[in-house]
């Protein structure tokens, strides 16, 4: 119990505080790495959004290393926690998306390998256009055989795009 009042009060080493610096640093690129209407709804401190739009305009390395060191020491004196949180939903929401595509490129790639892939996609999907979706995985294949540029390969992830994000709305 003594133990740990001890480590409470004993001052925070001089290690700790740099990692927590550069921690806040990092968070201080993403944040100049984000647009200018990211920027506004985050709702930063005026000091601090300044900061980081002017990190923003800056080119040269080491003007933009102290402006990201200054970044670092107003982020010391605001939490961060939500700023933090904010990012991470970001980013969450980027690695959906990317999943989403990932997804729509292997429904393509099986749909041009072969013909038992469309009956599950159109089963998945009911809403598809199967006629539409007929003709580009034909053209899609004459291509590929042809060795042609992928002209109704990419009009067919466009289309699954479609389908695939129009569905939802459909049934609600």
């Amino acid at each position: 119990m003594q133990d740990e009042q001890d480590e409470q009060d004993e001052p925070t080493s001089k290690t700790r505080k740099k990692k927590d610096m550069l921690a806040l640093q990092k968070l201080g690129v993403q944040l100049v790495e984000l647009n200018e209407q990211q920027l506004e709804s985050m709702q930063l401190p005026e000091a601090l959004l300044e900061a980081v739009q002017e990190a923003g305009r800056l080119t040269k390395h080491e003007a933009r290393r102290r402006q990201m060191q200054y970044i670092g020491r107003l982020m010391r004196e605001i939490d961060a926690a939500p700023i933090r949180d904010r990012l991470e939903q970001w980013q969450g929401q980027g690695r959906e998306h990317t999943a989403q595509m990932h997804a729509i490129e292997r429904w393509r790639d099986e749909l041009v390998a072969g013909d038992p892939a469309l009956v599950r996609f159109l089963h998945e999907y009911p809403g598809a256009n199967s006629q539409q979706l007929r003709t580009l995985i034909r053209n899609a294949r004459r291509e590929q055989r042809a060795a042609l540029p992928p002209r109704s390969y990419r009009e067919l992830f466009r289309a699954l795009r479609e389908m695939t994000t129009k569905e939802p709305a459909a049934d609600a």
